[in-house]
């Protein structure tokens, strides 16, 4: 017998994953419009937004690819190629790619911010010393 707490939800409302995901509807109607989620529209005029159990695995994939630093265009690249009957090989290649090239990015960042930081430390330093030679 299914109870509520075992019976898997094959449908979502716009509210339902805002939500879920503690995002603004504003945030997930963006994503929609990238072509990252595609809704059914069922009521009045088609206004009210049915997602998938797909949408709703797709706006998991799009918010972690986010947070590893992706763009939404390389997530939504990666993401729509999972959707393709084709072999495991050529998607894996392809993020390794964007990976890589992501890698790559935030090296050179971090390079860039401890060069940053180094000034900084050169800078109090001086200023140590000086308020030192002050009295101070």
């Amino acid at each position: 017998m299914l109870t509520a707490h075992n019976m898997v939800k094959t449908s979502y409302s716009i509210s339902d994953l805002a939500r879920e995901f503690d995002l603004t509807t504003r945030a997930i109607r963006f994503y929609e419009d990238m072509g990252l989620l595609q809704p059914q529209r069922s009521g009045a005029l088609g206004r009210n937004r049915v997602y998938s159990a797909r949408d709703r695995t797709r706006l998991k994939l799009v918010l972690r690819a986010k947070r590893l630093g992706l763009s939404l265009s390389q997530a939504k690249e990666i993401i729509d190629m999972y959707d393709t009957p084709r072999d495991s090989g050529p998607q894996l290649r392809k993020f390794l790619a964007v990976l890589a090239l992501h890698r790559r990015q935030l090296e050179e960042q971090l390079a860039d911010l401890q060069a940053n930081l180094d000034e900084v430390k050169v800078h109090e330093k001086e200023a140590k010393a000086l308020l030192a030679k002050l009295g101070g």
